[in-house]
């Protein structure tokens, strides 16, 4: 019986030694994960080497074609505004994406005559969101030559599509706020 509680009391030592041992890897891998951020000679470098990959170079491909200058050119018409954060005056052109469009809910809109894929991501439609479910709600009930203010911090672009992206962060809709991003907290 004693043979026994020794060989569990020296089972459990090399058992918590070992947990011990894991928990400090953990801790430094923690610290090492937390950088600075990366300088402009360093962001360029590696944007370089995203090019000589064969998406990077699809990518400029597609950027120096008609259909992505295009594209590019309306990015740019409503830049001042994104950058602003300023209203933008945007009529619903469609209450769906284009077919294939994997950006979560979303609408098209007319903004200084050029059209545009207005992108909500998926958060909206999260489980634990229930501001985003009514807000989704009220989006939904749009139409289309709705009139509406939009606002927001981003416009991207994507061989995928034909119309830039801009980020739905507000939008409103007869003087009523219809959505209204919340940004994220602690971070990231």
């Amino acid at each position: 019986m004693k043979k026994i509680i020794y060989i569990f009391i020296i089972a459990l030592l090399v058992a918590g030694g070992w947990v011990y041992a894991n928990r400090n890897k953990v801790t430094e891998t923690a610290v090492q994960s937390i950088s600075k951020p990366i300088s402009e000679s360093e962001r360029k470098a590696a944007i370089k080497e995203w090019e000589a990959t064969p998406e990077g170079a699809k990518f400029r491909d597609w950027e120096a074609s008609p259909a992505g200058r295009r594209v590019r050119t309306s990015a740019i018409k409503v830049m001042k505004s994104i950058t602003d954060f300023s209203n933008m005056e945007a009529v619903v052109t469609s209450i769906t994406l284009p077919e294939g469009a994997r950006l979560g809910y979303g609408f098209m809109v007319n903004i200084k005559g050029e059209t545009y894929i207005v992108s909500f991501g998926p958060e909206i439609l999260g489980k634990n969101n229930p501001e985003g479910k009514i807000a989704l709600e009220k989006l939904r009930a749009l139409k289309v030559n709705d009139k509406i203010i939009l606002k927001s911090h981003n416009v991207s672009q994507a061989p995928k599509y034909a119309y830039p992206i801009v980020a739905g962060d507000y939008i409103e809709h007869k003087g009523e706020i219809l959505y209204k991003r919340i940004p994220r907290q602690g971070g990231c």
